[in-house]
């Protein structure tokens, strides 16, 4: 199994804004005052088309879908939270904590991905279980080691723990459950997915251990990586504040590797930290203010990973 792809897809954004309905429990999310949601739109497109420029440029093959404009969808621009793609043809689709967030699924997607070559065996469906208020959010909630057969979560409102032992049992992976915080005004809250305080690279894994409160849980997380020879990069909360968790590692042209990140997250980055980070890969970093701020997602949350077969 191999732990990156050079196929991305992504949905460019039609009517992006701050979505009240996840900023109940995203704590990242900000109101830009006095922009008129028009504004805040145009310049998410535009954060997003010089992100992909930067991604086609280097060779990767990014699928871009135009979001539609009904229904409304102010955060179809994160599609790795609904939908994940696996190398035996496998598409799984994934229960959703913000009813509007559960507008975003798409049957056109998997026509898209089709016509486009890719082989599409079996939907693996858990959307069902937002009838009983359970959520997954995909590679959001759920940090794959596909090359060691494991997944990595921390719990939250958005990450319930039969689901995802459910996932890994169809998936064949090993499941390492942990609970990840944050500090907002003063009380330790679920941090509200995985991927913004952690990411798997192939070789290295950058993490803020400092989130995980429970020190046994601590540990057991370290190790996990450890006994799979990855490089622990630590970073601080405060980095994760600025995105620098939420980080995909992508192959470009020539398979060569590029750890792809916000502008935002990329300046956090201490020199040892980037040190590090560039021993297994290139640095590959975007502006995505607008989006961060209005989205509380950045670079790894709008690349869902493409890992299906191609069609013979």
């Amino acid at each position: 199994m191999k732990q990156t792809t050079n196929t991305i897809l992504m949905i460019r954004p039609v009517a992006f804004r701050m979505n009240e309905q996840t900023a109940v429990n995203n704590y990242y999310q900000k109101v830009l005052d006095n922009l008129l949601p028009a504004t805040v739109n145009a310049k998410a497109q535009e954060e997003f088309d010089a992100f992909v420029e930067k991604l086609k440029n280097v060779g990767v093959n990014v699928i871009v879908v135009d979001d539609t404009v009904t229904p409304d969808t102010p955060d179809s621009i994160f599609p790795n939270n609904w939908i994940s793609f696996h190398e035996n043809g496998d598409v799984a689709l994934y229960p959703m904590f913000a009813e509007n967030r559960r507008l975003e699924r798409r049957e056109d997607i998997l026509d898209i991905l089709e016509e486009k070559g890719f082989q599409i065996e079996n939907l693996v469906d858990y959307t069902s279980a937002e009838e009983d208020n359970i959520f997954l959010e995909g590679t959001g909630s759920l940090l794959l080691d596909r090359e060691n057969g494991k997944a990595y979560c921390a719990l939250s409102p958005r990450a319930d723990e039969e689901l995802m032992i459910e996932f890994c049992e169809d998936f064949e992976l090993n499941p390492v459950i942990f609970e990840a915080y944050q500090t907002v005004n003063g009380e330790r809250k679920h941090i509200y997915h995985t991927n913004v305080m952690m990411c798997l690279g192939e070789t290295f894994a950058v993490i803020c251990a400092d989130c995980i409160d429970d020190t046994k849980e601590r540990k057991m997380v370290l190790d996990c990586l450890k006994s799979d020879g990855k490089e622990i990069i630590l970073i601080t909360e405060d980095q994760v504040n600025n995105f620098a968790g939420n980080m995909l590692q992508v192959r470009g042209t020539d398979d060569k590797r590029y750890l792809v990140m916000s502008a935002s997250a990329h300046q956090s980055l201490t020199k040892d930290q980037i040190a590090k980070i560039e021993k297994h890969c290139e640095i590959l970093s975007s502006s995505l203010d607008t989006i961060e701020a209005c989205g509380g997602g950045s670079a790894r949350c709008m690349m869902a990973e493409v890992f299906l077969p191609e069609a013979e």
